[in-house]
């Protein structure tokens, strides 16, 4: 009997001791993990909503001064980036043949009123025939056919007479043209600016009998416009008045500010149509985009034409107002509040906010958050696990 007694004390031994080294293995290998947290806390910030666009700088106004007669250049009194008052005279072209069309249209009223002088003192004598023919006429001395030349020959001088002056009155005209035609070989500026570039140079010939040539461009360049392609996505909410600025390429930390004037109606397509297949169907895969217009003063000329701009299209701006990132941000629920994740102590609780205006990196907290709360953006249980069994032994001395 004392055999069953002595392995029952073994066996019990031994679970008391499988028990105690299971549970010390559990507290040893299965004690949760501690989550770390990732957190930025609610700040006050000057937050601002804008539209983001790509633009170029033009002139604010730009004229092409062309030629209006043919001829050679003769002289171009002005090199490129001068400086212009309306007024000055800027080019000459040949004025020979100008002159001899003048001189040429004024010989013809000369000849004309010598005409009609002639005609005149015909008109005189015919006059005095017919008066002559009326008087022998009525005392029967006369033929009636004598009267009737004389009356022919006094009404169609008249008709002459008529005839002459519609010429001469033509010819002066053409006289009128010609001197114009002489004085727009003297080309001055039609506007205060700058040369900004000159297409024809001395010795070339002018020929402007389809159209006028250009012989140089002025710009005012005091003041310029800047042309910003807003996409077809971002132009609903943009408007005139709005305020804008833009940065340069080479000069990203200088603001030069404006205020959006207009934006064309007319869209701006930039991007290839493409036909898919052989029937009619074709798929376009253009992007749209439409111009917004506003101006900057450039009283130093830095700014310069064609230039590239980073321009911003103000929606809304609020000065100092409580904000946290957008990472933060969890389920937007129905009536438009969203959730946050809010590190209160060591534990995490979710908490219900109303939201405002954002820049994509910061928004807006309207009520739900207080200042200096902090809000979890990550934490280490998004992780992915690290399998310990895969891990390479710890290196050190054998």
């Amino acid at each position: 009997m004392k055999c069953p007694k002595k392995k029952l004390l073994i066996i019990g031994v031994s679970v008391v001791l499988l028990v105690t080294a299971v549970a010390v293995a559990a507290k040893k290998f299965f004690v949760p993990e501690e989550i770390t947290y990732i957190t930025a806390a609610a700040a006050r910030l000057d937050l601002e909503e804008s539209v983001l666009a790509t633009g170029i700088l033009k002139a604010f106004k730009t004229v092409g001064v062309g030629a209006q007669v043919n001829g050679q250049l003769k002289t171009l009194h002005v090199a490129l980036g001068d400086k212009v008052k309306k007024g000055q005279l800027l080019a000459e072209i040949d004025p020979v043949l100008p002159q001899n069309t003048l001189k040429d249209a004024e010989a013809q009223v000369d000849n004309l009123q010598a005409q009609k002088r002639s005609k005149q003192a015909l008109l005189k004598q015919y006059e005095l025939a017919c008066q002559r023919e009326s008087r022998m006429n009525a005392k029967d001395a006369g033929s009636r056919a004598d009267l009737e030349v004389a009356q022919a020959q006094l009404e169609s001088t008249r008709h002459d007479i008529s005839s002459l002056e519609a010429q001469i009155r033509k010819a002066i005209i053409a006289v009128d043209t010609a001197r114009a035609n002489l004085g727009y070989t003297r080309i001055h500026a039609p506007i205060d600016g700058t040369v900004i570039s000159i297409d024809t140079e001395e010795g070339q010939t002018v020929v402007s009998n389809q159209s006028a040539t250009t012989i140089l461009t002025l710009a005012t360049l005091d003041t310029m416009t800047v042309k910003a392609k807003i996409s077809e996505a971002d132009v609903t909410r943009v408007k005139p008045g709005l305020p804008t600025y833009f940065t340069l390429l080479g000069d990203s930390d200088a603001r030069y500010y404006g205020k959006l004037r207009a934006i064309e109606p007319g869209p701006v397509s930039s991007g290839t149509t493409t036909t898919a297949g052989t029937g009619s169907t074709s798929s376009s895969n253009s992007a749209i985009y439409y111009y917004g217009l506003f101006e900057v003063p450039n009283p130093d000329n830095k700014l310069k034409v064609s230039m590239t701009t980073q321009v911003t299209v103000v929606l809304n701006q609020a000065k100092q107002v409580l904000c946290i990132p957008v990472s933060a941000l969890g389920e937007k629920q129905k009536d438009g509040k969203t959730t946050v994740r809010v590190l209160v102590g060591e534990q995490a609780e979710t908490r219900t906010i109303r939201t405002g205006m954002s820049n994509n990196v910061q928004i807006q907290v309207l009520d739900g958050l207080g200042e200096g709360e902090k809000v979890i953006i990550s934490d280490s249980s998004s992780l992915p696990k690290t399998d310990s069994s895969t891990m390479p032994p710890p290196s050190g001395r054998r």
